[in-house]
C-alpha cells in the first residue's frame, strides 16, 4: 500500500499511556460496534461467533447510557511512531473521501477521531478492552484500537499486510458512516424490540455494510492517490476471510457452526460485501439492508 507521505490526520488521541481502569462495563443504549469477536473469541474458545458486547450485556444485565467520560487532554503521538503514522495516514485518507462524498451529497461529514490505547481504554460507552478487537462508540464517536492487535491479526490470524491492517481501520470508520447517515440510531430502535436471532441477523447487515463501505473507501482512495500495489486487495479480501463468523467457529477445533449466532457474517459474505464497495465506489450499493441475498 502507497501511504508513506501522504497527509496524516489531526484527529488521532494517543491514550496509550493512560490507565483504563473504573468505568465499570459498557453502556449498551450507546453499543459499541466493532470488525469482530476476534481476539476474545481466540481466547474464550466457547464463545466463537458471538459479540463480546453481547456476552457482556447479559453478565451485566443490560443498562442504559453509560455516564460521560471526564478525560484530560489527550496527546498526539510521537513523530517517530511508524505505525501510529500509518493509522494517522489512513484514518486521513478516509476524511479525504468521506468529506468529498458527502459534500457531493449535499451533507457535512463530522471526521471521527480515532484513540490509541493500550490493554484497557474508557469511552463514551463505558471501559473497552483491548479483547474486543477495535470498535467504533457511536455515543463519543470515536473509533478505538490497541495496536497489539494488527500482531493478532498477522501471527494468530493470518492475515498479514498493510492494506488488510488499513481494512481493519475502514472498516471502524464505516460504523461511523452509519451514525453519520442515521442507520445506527434507528437500528438501535430495531433492536430494541427484537429477539436475539433478530437482533443477530441485523448486526450481520450492519457488519457487512461496514464492509461495503470499506471498499467505497478503497475505490476512491485508489481513483484518487493511487494508494494501491500489487497484492493489497487480496490482503484485504484475506482479512475479511479470516474474521468470518463460520471461520471463527470451525478455528475453534471441531466445534459446530451456528448460523444463528453470527453476528459479523460469513467469510464469503464478507468479502463479496467489501468487493462490492470496491469495485462499484457506490454508498447506495452498499443497502445490505434491501438486500435478499447477504
Amino acid at each position: 500500500m502507497r501511504w508513506e507521505g501522504n497527509r496524516e490526520s489531526g484527529n488521532v488521541e494517543d491514550r496509550r499511556g493512560e490507565g483504563g481502569g473504573g468505568g465499570g462495563g459498557f453502556g449498551f443504549g450507546g453499543r459499541s460496534i466493532g470488525i469482530g469477536t476476534i481476539v476474545i473469541a481466540l481466547v474464550g474458545g466457547a464463545i466463537f461467533g458471538i459479540n463480546p458486547l453481547t456476552i457482556l450485556e447479559m453478565l451485566s444485565g443490560g443498562g442504559g447510557p453509560a455516564p460521560q467520560v471526564q478525560q484530560g487532554p489527550a496527546q498526539s503521538p510521537p513523530a517517530n511512531d511508524q505505525m501510529a503514522k500509518f493509522v494517522s495516514t489512513v484514518l486521513a485518507d478516509t476524511e479525504d473521501v468521506w468529506t468529498d462524498l458527502f459534500s457531493k451529497g449535499g451533507a457535512t461529514y463530522a471526521k471521527p477521531k480515532l484513540v490509541l490505547f493500550r490493554g484497557a481504554v474508557r469511552t463514551g460507552c463505558g471501559q473497552g478492552q483491548a479483547a474486543m478487537g477495535p470498535f467504533y462508540c457511536p455515543l463519543d464517536q470515536k473509533v478505538y484500537i490497541d495496536l497489539d492487535f494488527y500482531e493478532t491479526l498477522k501471527s494468530r490470524l493470518g492475515a498479514p499486510g498493510d492494506f488488510a491492517q488499513a481494512y481493519v481501520i475502514a472498516h471502524e470508520v464505516g460504523h461511523h458512516v452509519q451514525k453519520q447517515l442515521g442507520i445506527t440510531d434507528k437500528l438501535e430502535q430495531l433492536r430494541g424490540r427484537a429477539s436475539q436471532a433478530e437482533g443477530n441477523a441485523m448486526s450481520v447487515r450492519v457488519e457487512l455494510q461496514a464492509d461495503c463501505f470499506a471498499g467505497v473507501w478503497a475505490h476512491h482512495a485508489q481513483n484518487a492517490r493511487q494508494i494501491l500495489e500489487q497484492g493489497d486487495v487480496e490482503e484485504a479480501m484475506n482479512a475479511a476471510a479470516k474474521i468470518g463468523d463460520d471461520a471463527l467457529q470451525k478455528g475453534r477445533g471441531g466445534g459446530a457452526i451456528v448460523p444463528e449466532s453470527f453476528t459479523h457474517g460469513t467469510s464469503a459474505q464478507r468479502q463479496r460485501w467489501f468487493s462490492t464497495g470496491l469495485k462499484n465506489g457506490s454508498v447506495k450499493g452498499c443497502d445490505t439492508f434491501a438486500s435478499r441475498d447477504l
